[in-house]
């Protein structure tokens, strides 16, 4: 019903005649190894059934006009091929602009326009990667539209190119990998240093993954994103020093243990500390999935919250109190602040018959303490991106 829905809706914006085709790009929500991707580790992410929708004709000029369903008072934004710049007012379409450009930087010419109606239902600023769900959906459409002989691993790869290089944001590449690349009721482990991955069945007999959205908005371009990024890359040329690696995630925890000192800032340890042990953890987190010990992986999961919150430091009052308040229910296996940080989304793994006395106490609490309310999503792994 979505797919006509939108069709009906781009045909009464646009007008016109010629083929309309349907594409979609999930959302992703990862379940451990957070900000390892861009140090050289492991990350567990999920595709979500959430995320963003393109219908799409082809126009014979250079124009380019995008809408978006979720921004309606923003109206058509019209720009073109000749004017692949990021540009503040360009708002929101900056992210399919920038991989336009990431595109034709390697040689793949955009010979004609197009008219693009976007609609997400992914909640802006939540931490589930809209922007990546957006990146990934540019490319499976250029790559339908032109016929580019590129692989899904190339659009993940192109999509982080243009959120680095034309947005400003540098990220690691998790989130478009996931959504490039996500498999009905599976995870990814993927090595962030290689680009090897597995996928691995995510089987939690009788529980759910509840998201719970704080409703505090992140911007990891103007966060403390890129900062933490620069940390570690400190951190890990002063280790250089003293032991051959490439990456943080290259180290044990005993190995971190016998070389931190060679950091010479208490700020940048805690970092790097984070960096390492979370790799660890994700690597042990997907052994307790494989051997069906959900429990072991809740705890895990309470353990890379900790780290994020004391030594990595990117998660927020509101945040915490959604985890606390988790952690201490009955029926909670295991909660995490995901994402980026600086606010966003909680990810919970919660047993069945626990699941409406967690949205309706939490949802209760949370709403006292904040003065907001939270969302609550229970959600199921989906497929990656893809023509629909």
């Amino acid at each position: 019903m979505m797919k006509e829905r939108l069709i009906q809706q781009f045909q009464e914006l646009f007008k016109g005649e010629g083929e309309i085709r349907s594409y979609f790009a999930p959302g992703r929500v990862n379940l451990i190894g957070e900000h390892t991707d861009y140090n050289g580790g492991h990350v567990f992410p999920c595709a979500l059934t959430l995320g963003t929708y393109g219908i799409v004709r082809n126009r014979e000029d250079r124009k380019l006009r995008f809408y978006s369903a979720n921004f309606e008072k923003l109206g058509v934004i019209e720009t073109s091929l000749d004017e692949l710049v990021p540009d503040p007012k360009a708002n929101w379409t900056n992210y399919p602009k920038g991989v336009m450009w990431a595109f034709e930087k390697r040689g793949y010419k955009l010979t004609h326009g197009l008219d693009i109606l976007i609609y997400g239902n992914i909640p802006n600023g939540s931490g589930l990667s809209s922007s990546a769900s957006l990146e990934v959906l540019t490319g499976v459409i250029l790559k339908d539209t032109f016929g580019f002989d590129v692989s899904m691993v190339d659009i993940a790869l192109i999509g982080q190119d243009s959120e680095n290089n034309f947005n400003g944001c540098n990220c690691g590449i998790m989130d478009q990998f996931a959504s490039a690349m996500g498999k009905k009721d599976h995870a990814i482990f993927l090595d962030t240093n290689t680009l090897h991955y597995e996928y691995a069945p995510v089987i939690l007999k009788d529980a759910k993954i509840v998201i719970t959205n704080s409703k505090v908005k992140h911007s990891l371009v103007d966060s403390a994103y890129n900062d933490r990024r620069t940390e570690c890359e400190t951190a890990l040329k002063e280790l250089q020093t003293v032991t051959d690696i490439k990456s943080l995630g290259e180290l044990t925890e005993e190995e971190y243990e016998a070389h931190k000192d060679a950091i010479k800032d208490a700020v940048r340890q805690k970092r790097a500390k984070h960096a390492v042990y979370e790799n660890q953890r994700a690597v042990r987190a997907v052994e307790a999935l494989k051997n069906q010990d959900v429990e072991l992986f809740g705890r895990l999961m309470n353990a890379s919250h900790e780290s994020l919150r004391y030594d990595y430091e990117v998660s927020c009052e509101e945040i915490d109190i959604l985890v606390d308040l988790a952690q201490a229910m009955p029926g909670v296996i295991g909660s995490r602040i995901t994402g980026g940080g600086f606010g966003g989304c909680t990810v919970s793994i919660v047993k069945n018959d626990a699941v409406d006395q967690f949205i309706s106490e939490i949802g209760k609490t949370y709403q006292e303490k904040v003065g907001h309310e939270a969302e609550f999503y229970v959600v199921d792994i989906g497929d990656g991106a893809g023509i629909i």
